[in-house]
């Protein structure tokens, strides 16, 4: 696999080093390759091959959208115990392309089986047979295109004899690159665990830019570990850590025909045996794969399209969870907010609007409100000492935290997401031209 700087910096991110990622190395049992299939006009990896070539065990999450794409389809009936391999394509959405869509994705998925099959022949001293139902697809890209079945068949035989079976940082990067769209940036995470006493690893990437809000999990994100866990303690697992992560951030409060987030598992360390979801040994594990997917949504919401600051919403002490939901989301998806600290001008009071129009239950009296450290709002009054010149320093700032204490009970919820500048209409009223 050859290394290319380009991989890694574009005219959109020069300030980006390699350095700056973590250091992601070799999983046993994941096995990774990139091509480029001239899915688009210049020249990038645009297809990505992950084969467990022992199996994996999974489990995922999709969009609750009701429109969903063709690979979404095809991967909802996979009823397989463990996966194979997962096929990624970008440029093409592989939505609202009929039945020629799903055809197109059997195809490939049959096209695949054969080939692995042969591989396994070549590599193995006990091969065995990779199936079309062990095989997962994802698609990114333009919605309402004809599928690049022919470009993306004819590079196969090409990711079958570039897979490499050792990782390193470089490779685990341009997998993440070759999965992007209107990202500036790769983005990838890892922790190190244990299981019981066992050392375990789950390492992740994922895409998403635009289109991001949660109604599942938002965007594409890959999740692979080398514990032993079956699929259904790897879909409870999912389930839990998919609420304060994937479905905690917004970009632009829309919601993609295409968003999956799965997670794979190798069995290839022997940690001890896990059964119940609740067992205690798991319960490192359970935390570390909460911060790898968090560490993944928040540089989603951070490299939202046209950003210039992310931030972060917090609602607390309210009566219900879905209250604490609905502020944040109400506070993330205001375009009047988001322009207002693009513009770095502290008018609160766009804030307390979203806050109203939320449908949560609110008592105006118990309302406070600070944005930074600096009180705003106290029990439905300004405060007393609140000086507005600290408020725009504070504003020019990177990263804003915006803070909502409704005051009525114990619950709460923290999203993220970022401002609403002149870029993001540039990006996307030019996103097919």
């Amino acid at each position: 696999m050859v290394f290319n700087i380009n991989n890694f910096f574009d005219d959109k991110n020069r300030k980006s080093k390699i350095a700056d990622f973590q250091d992601l190395d070799h999983i046993d049992g994941v096995s990774i390759s990139t091509v480029n299939a001239y899915l688009y006009d210049q020249k990038r990896d645009d297809l990505v091959l992950f084969y467990f070539r022992d199996g994996a065990s999974y489990a995922s999450v999709f969009t609750q959208s009701n429109i969903v794409s063709e690979n979404i389809k095809w991967n909802q009936k996979i009823k397989s115990k463990k996966i194979s391999a997962l096929l990624i394509n970008t440029r093409n959405a592989n939505a609202l392309t009929g039945s020629n869509g799903f055809i197109a994705i059997k195809e490939l998925a049959n096209d695949l089986s054969i080939k692995l099959t042969e591989k396994q022949k070549l590599d193995e001293e006990h091969p065995k047979e990779i199936k079309s139902n062990e095989i997962l697809f994802a698609s990114t890209g333009t919605i309402g295109e004809k599928f690049p079945l022919n470009k993306i068949k004819n590079k196969i035989p090409n990711l079958i004899n570039n897979i490499k079976y050792t990782q390193n940082k470089l490779i685990w990067m341009k997998a993440a690159m070759g999965i992007i769209t209107t990202d500036t940036k790769p983005k990838i995470a890892m922790s190190e665990c244990k299981i019981g006493s066992t050392n375990i690893k789950i390492y992740g990437i994922a895409k998403g830019s635009g289109m991001i809000h949660p109604n599942m999990a938002t965007t594409l994100g890959f999740v692979f570990t080398d514990a032993t866990l079956s699929s259904s303690i790897l879909q409870k697992t999912l389930n839990e850590s998919i609420k304060n992560t994937f479905n905690a951030v917004s970009c632009d409060g829309d919601t993609s025909t295409n968003d999956m987030v799965s997670i794979f598992s190798t069995n290839k360390v022997n940690n001890p045996n896990i059964k119940n979801f609740k067992d205690s040994k798991l319960k490192n594990f359970r935390q570390s794969l909460n911060d790898v997917l968090l560490n993944l949504a928040k540089r989603i919401a951070a490299d939202g399209e046209g950003a210039s600051k992310f931030i972060i919403i917090k609602c607390k002490n309210t009566k219900t969870k879905e209250d604490a939901k609905n502020i944040c989301f109400s506070i993330a998806n205001s375009p009047l907010v988001k322009t207002a600290i693009a513009g770095e001008d502290p008018n609160w009071g766009r804030i307390a609007m979203a806050i109203g129009k939320s449908n949560a239950n609110i008592d105006q009296k118990k309302l406070s409100i600070n944005i930074g450290p600096f009180k705003v709002l106290v029990n439905g009054t300004v405060y007393q000492n609140y000086d507005e010149k600290i408020l725009i320093e504070y504003m020019q700032n990177d990263l804003i935290d915006i803070t909502v204490d409704i005051g009525l009970g114990k619950k709460d919820f923290t999203a993220y997401t970022m401002d609403l500048t002149k870029k993001y209409i540039e990006i996307n009223a030019d996103y097919r031209t």
